[in-house]
């Protein structure tokens, strides 16, 4: 069962339009990230669904109920929706208990100190928000959306203030608490690693349309197009000429991975194509061996638990291509290295115009 669907949605803003058609389905219990570059529509998405804006077509619906067709809309305090903005926007007057109290009715107000206990803020309940840290103030704006029981959860970019070490840990504590309510989500996110890691399903909006919708798992080795597959994560992207279940291309022959049954996509179709390949695909070797093609390191990034390696292959028609590789492996510019690939491939077919 859907908790929330939006079928068909378009909104703009005087000649400006912002969504288009925009069809999503959110299971019940679970949480989907939408996942879009600045500008795309997501902080909209949101505000549409909590009723704060209206749409200019379509309809939504959350639990079962039609909230706005374009003709009639349900209020936002009526709609069971709890809201987080980005910067939790808590009222600075109010304590801890306050803020999380804040609309409760008189009969429910024994419920703040179980959210309290929920959020781990016990002993913190008469501090005031310039008392807290980022971290805590978010646990605070969870707790307060939670209060009012809500069908669904909408988290606008809630984590985006934070310092990276902070960030980690808070939202590993907030997922917790919205799985252990068994609480729908939806996560409006720019941070690709961010929605690969939270998400039970990704909805990536583009030019104000869902274009691809899935769990994460299968968005990020099948993506439906290119520039899906640059948009969830590193992505190299290599001309080839598919044939069958394989693709040749600069770094070799490479075995195209299947969508149940058939070949994946319009990879069957043979011709020049475009091949995608992740960068932990490529396996880097400081010596040549069977079935490696040699390069030249251009970069690196150093991660702790991985480097991100740049490297170029001896073939002035291939661009650089991106490595994945242990941390504990120190390469330096312009060493040589050999490149492996592992696993499959996704291609797509060049279309000629």
């Amino acid at each position: 069962m859907s908790a929330i669907e939006l079928r068909q949605v378009a909104k703009g803003f005087g000649a400006t339009p912002v969504l288009t058609d925009v069809d999503l389905a959110v299971p019940d219990g679970s949480m989907t990230a939408v996942l879009g570059a600045s500008g795309s529509g997501k902080t909209t998405l949101l505000r549409l669904i909590a009723g704060f804006e209206h749409v200019d077509a379509g309809t939504v619906v959350i639990g079962g109920q039609l909230v706005d067709d374009g003709c009639r809309a349900i209020r936002p305090q009526h709609r069971g929706v709890g809201y987080v903005p980005q910067e939790g926007a808590l009222f600075p007057h109010l304590t801890v208990s306050g803020n999380i109290g804040f609309g409760v009715p008189r009969r429910e107000q024994h419920t703040v100190a179980q959210l309290v206990d929920l959020v781990g803020l016990h002993g913190l309940e008469q501090r005031f928000p310039h008392q807290l840290s980022g971290g805590q103030q978010q646990r605070v704006a969870l707790a307060r959306a939670l209060a009012i029981h809500p069908k669904v959860v909408l988290l606008d970019e809630p984590f985006s203030s934070l310092d990276a070490s902070l960030r980690d840990s808070v939202r590993r504590d907030v997922t917790r608490i919205l799985a252990e309510t068994n609480t729908t989500t939806i996560l409006v996110t720019h941070d690709q690693d961010e929605a690969l890691a939270l998400a039970d399903q990704i909805a990536v909006l583009r030019d104000g349309n869902v274009v691809a919708a899935g769990d994460p798992r299968t968005l990020y080795r099948d993506p439906p197009d290119i520039t899906a597959a640059t948009f969830i994560g590193e992505a190299n992207i290599l001309t080839a000429h598919v044939q069958g279940d394989q693709a040749r291309c600069a770094l070799g022959t490479v075995v195209l991975h299947t969508n149940g049954s058939q070949t994946n996509g319009a990879a069957a179709l043979p011709g020049p194509s475009r091949l995608l390949l992740r960068p932990e695909q490529l396996v880097l070797h400081l010596q040549a061996r069977a079935n490696t093609v040699s390069a030249t390191v251009v970069d690196s990034q150093y991660h702790g638990h991985d480097t991100l390696v740049r490297v170029a292959l001896d073939d002035p028609h291939c661009h650089l291509l991106l490595a994945r590789v242990s941390g504990d492996l120190a390469l330096t510019p312009e060493q040589p290295v050999w490149v492996e690939v592992r696993g499959s491939g996704r291609a797509w077919p060049i279309r000629m115009e």
